[in-house]
């Protein structure tokens, strides 16, 4: 039987992959909670970064729209209803709980909760096949996966109630002008583009990192006089590193 949801460790990089191609990687319970599973085993094997793609013509549709129906006009499946909905937001939480970096590679469709899901990755390299829309308010649906705060973060309030709002597609191009995704690239170089960069991650300092994540995710609510003063606590931890003060002396006798 065909796993919907990959998991491959390489050395410090993890790699998750949607695998239901032929269904166009739609999101029913059953996958949500294997992503969600997947993403916990990737954090208990102490991946340093994350690349998050699907095998397929497209990213994903988004939620399986049949599927939801079923639920929607079967009283005896409220329950799992009510789960299959928590599920996106659970799929967030254990993003948020994952140290590493996660970097999202993006091609074909991308759609509704299939989107909002990648707004807690850290990185989104799109291939310029693809295609965003967040229909939901035209169907009578919401947002997901914290999306009505971490997408007028990403790209601004005026720009996010827009896409909300008419829920019209974006192109790649479209979505790297307005800072939604970090890069694009032509589809046959996504995956090299996900590796280099995850090679790049890698390199660095592994603790600094795993601070550089949290601080960033965590400090876009706090007040500056609190940041700076975690900060200066995390200076003062890092400086105390024998891996630091090795890095620093090679770095000055190479200058000198």
């Amino acid at each position: 039987m065909q796993d919907i949801v990959l998991y491959e460790k390489e050395g410090d990089i993890g790699k998750i992959t949607l695998n239901k191609p032929e269904q166009r990687n739609t999101l029913d319970l059953e996958t949500l909670k294997r992503l969600i599973e997947v993403f916990k085993t990737s954090a208990d094997n102490g991946d340093i970064c994350v690349i998050y793609s699907a095998n397929g013509k497209h990213f994903t549709v988004g939620a399986d729209l049949k599927y939801g129906f079923e639920l929607l006009t079967d009283n005896s499946r409220m329950a799992e209803a009510i789960e299959f909905l928590e599920s996106f937001q659970n799929l967030t939480r254990a993003m948020m709980s994952h140290p590493g970096i996660i970097i999202a590679g993006l091609h074909g469709w991308v759609i509704g909760g299939g989107f909002e899901q990648l707004l807690y990755c850290d990185l989104r390299i799109a291939a310029n096949d693809t295609r965003i829309m967040l229909p939901e308010l035209g169907v009578g649906l919401f947002f997901s996966n914290a999306s009505t705060k971490l997408l007028p973060r990403i790209i601004g309030e005026g720009r996010a109630k827009q896409l909300m709002y008419l829920g019209t597609e974006i192109s790649a191009e479209e979505a790297l002008n307005i800072g939604l995704v970090n890069q694009i690239c032509k589809p046959e170089g996504l995956r090299r583009i996900l590796r280099r960069n995850a090679n790049s991650i890698i390199q660095k300092d592994h603790v600094a990192l795993k601070w550089a994540k949290k601080m960033i995710n965590e400090n876009q609510d706090d007040s500056i006089e609190s940041v700076l003063a975690k900060e200066l606590r995390i200076m003062i931890l890092m400086g105390q590193s024998e891996e630091l003060k090795k890095k620093l002396e090679k770095f000055v006798k190479d200058k000198h």
